[in-house]
């Protein structure tokens, strides 16, 4: 685990990485990991002096098991509401189910397991909704239909970029996997539209956050 603004923190839970933000009324979760995971969360909690309980909200950014594979249990433990878009709701509740062409990703699936199927509490319908004071959801398709960012007004602009980008070496903006990505041009449009936010930092589901005028990183990389 680490802090990455103060409130803020990124724990990798295998290949993936949570974040929970401390608030004046709780803990709210960014993405709750692999399947069968959850347990690290709480552990990370407990450390922090709180407990699963104090989770009263699950920001998620998209339905791929290794985001959305602790989501619920964590819901029965704390009784949390879960925010999602609602292009990924099907596949976050088990009304349909994700299917993978890629060979590896069939693979993957059968290694990380099927999500259980959890309720969504709020349904984002619009661009720029706030799901909760200092947070907004951001649209950023491509990786998935209902992929979203979310943008929390603390610390100059924290952005929460799910998979609509990857923290790599050196402080640079770079592209998740292409075969984990439903459209690669609806995802290039999404980072750029992320390029015209101002925020001072960033995480991501996977690599490294980067701290700094991270907005101008996002530019870089859009302008590639």
């Amino acid at each position: 685990m680490r802090e990455v603004v103060d409130g803020v923190f990124e724990v990798g839970i295998g290949y993936v990485n949570v974040h929970l933000v401390v608030t004046d009324d709780g803990v709210v979760l960014v993405d709750t990991g692999l399947p069968r995971r959850s347990v690290k969360i709480a552990q990370v909690l407990h450390g922090m002096r709180r407990s699963i309980g104090d989770v009263h909200t699950v920001l998620l950014t998209h339905h791929h098991p290794d985001h959305s594979g602790g989501l619920a249990e964590v819901r029965r433990r704390s009784g949390a509401r879960i925010v999602a878009h609602q292009a990924d709701v099907p596949y976050v509740t088990g009304a349909e189910r994700a299917v993978y062409s890629h060979p590896l990703l069939k693979f993957s699936s059968l290694i990380m397991g099927t999500p259980e199927p959890a309720p969504v509490d709020d349904v984002v319908t619009t661009d720029g909704y706030a799901p909760l004071p200092g947070f907004t959801a951001v649209h950023t398709p491509g990786h998935t239909a209902g992929h979203l960012s979310f943008l929390l007004d603390r610390s100059g602009g924290i952005l929460f970029a799910g998979d609509a980008a990857a923290g790599k070496r050196g402080g640079r903006v770079g592209s998740t996997p292409k075969m984990v990505t439903a459209d690669l041009d609806e995802q290039a449009r999404s980072v750029a539209k992320l390029a015209g936010l101002e925020f001072e930092h960033a995480v991501f589901g996977h690599g490294r956050a980067i701290s700094g005028r991270a907005v101008d990183r996002f530019r870089e990389f859009a302008a590639v």
